[in-house]
């Protein structure tokens, strides 16, 4: 009796195992049974347009265009690799070869080359991208899924999205903000920027590589953003890190028109990394506090009184809080709406978008220079770019729109004038 019971328990526990084997199963029949088939009803569609060039097969025809000439070897793409098919050739009566309208069409679509990009920005590596497009039933000849294919295709793809990116032109986008970011790639440094139109929608306006963040580089930024279009001759945000070296590229360019707004967040962990342990959170909430007021004035002398109690005890502190406080406070100044001015007065815009870069790159091992950085980080952006929403509090851009006007008629009051015509 207990051998009898024990063999049950074993069937028992092999039912669940088989079941899977047999689905296993079962799924590679039905793929291997949808190729052959969609194989199939290509022949037969590349055999019915044969028909109707050359008309019947054995059947005398003398207004006949064109005969058949056998078949040749072809590739077509199909499950994410180029498939070897069996081409039906067919000649004209002066002996030159036509294209068959079904060939011409399959062989024209190229969707290898984004599922490639798919495939890598997803984090499957050249090495493991013909597993995850999974085995063609055998006897079917295939290529294009090697190490070497996909990283040809990928390379190529990211080179043409770079060059659009950085071909973009600016000119009709009605830009009034700009965040502007810097991210280590390996040893490289890239500086990216995000604009917001007047109504709240973001955009992807560029990129630069270099190997620190220094006025050259980023005034390199700048300057391909004016030369493809982002004028000058307005008023614009331009929301930043804290960098003085991107502040005075900003300001060589853009000079009285540039209203800088540093990141309070970055200028809160500045001032904590002066203090010690027990006192960061105590000045942490005081900074939050202050910014978040709501009104200009209040904001600097809370921040200002601060800096006094820190002084005698954390100079250094005090000294971080000081520098560069007004341009913390820039957009208070233009008294918006609450959610706009706590989305504009950060660079958490941007961050996301570091993020999104971050996850795309965090599977490559090996840098080879910084085009290759170039190529990946602006996929990244593109990919980012996709889930874009509307900014937090875009409601309020007219009031921002407005301010920014008030202050180009504070440096030329014909500015605005201007601005309008040339809209």
């Amino acid at each position: 009796m207990k051998d009898t019971a024990r063999r049950k328990d074993c069937r028992q526990e092999a039912t669940p195992q088989l079941a899977l084997m047999a689905m296993v199963d079962a799924r590679a029949t039905l793929h291997e049974a949808v190729v052959r088939a969609g194989i199939t009803v290509l022949a037969a569609m590349l055999e019915e347009d044969r028909t109707q060039v050359c008309g019947p097969r054995y059947a005398h025809d003398h207004d006949r265009r064109a005969s058949r000439a056998g078949y040749a070897d072809g590739e077509l793409a199909m499950g994410s690799r180029l498939v070897r098919v069996r081409r039906p050739r067919v000649r004209s009566c002066d002996g030159e070869e036509l294209t068959l309208p079904t060939w011409e069409r399959y062989s024209r679509q190229d969707p290898l080359t984004p599922r490639a990009v798919e495939q890598m920005v997803l984090g499957v590596s050249t090495r493991n991208y013909a597993r995850s497009v999974g085995p063609m039933p055998a006897g079917i000849a295939s290529r294009g899924a090697s190490k070497s294919a996909v990283s040809r295709r990928f390379v190529r793809a990211t080179e043409q999205t770079l060059r659009e990116l950085m071909g973009r032109d600016l000119s009709k986008l009605p830009i009034c903000t700009v965040v502007i970011d810097g991210i280590h790639v390996d040893e490289h440094l890239v500086v990216a920027a995000v604009g917001v139109d007047d109504a709240g929608d973001k955009h992807v306006l560029g990129l630069h590589e270099g190997a620190t963040e220094n006025e050259s580089v980023c005034r390199a930024l700048i300057e391909d953003l004016v030369a493809r279009g982002l004028r000058i001759d307005r008023s614009r945000l331009f929301v930043i890190d804290g960098s003085k070296a991107l502040a005075a590229a900003i300001r060589k360019i853009f000079g009285r028109r540039a209203l800088i707004q540093r990141c309070q967040v970055h200028k809160r962990r500045n001032v904590e990394d002066h203090l010690p342990e027990s006192l960061k959170n105590q000045v942490g909430r005081t900074m939050t506090s202050a910014y978040r007021c709501g009104n200009h004035d209040r904001a600097k002398r809370m921040l200002l009184a601060l800096a006094r109690q820190l002084e005698r005890q954390h100079p250094s502190a005090a000294a971080s809080l000081r520098e560069g406080l007004d341009e913390t406070l820039t957009v208070m100044r233009f008294e918006l709406p609450t959610w706009l001015e706590r989305t504009l007065s950060t660079t958490n815009m941007i961050e996301h978008v570091n993020s999104r870069i971050r996850k795309t790159t965090h599977n490559v091992t090996k840098w080879n220079g910084g085009s290759m950085v170039l190529r990946w980080v602006a996929v990244a952006l593109v990919e980012a770019s996709m889930t874009f929403r509307k900014l937090r509090g875009h409601a309020g851009m007219p009031k921002l729109v407005a301010a920014l006007k008030a202050h180009d008629a504070t440096i030329d009051p014909r500015s605005i004038d201007r601005t309008v015509e040339a809209a």
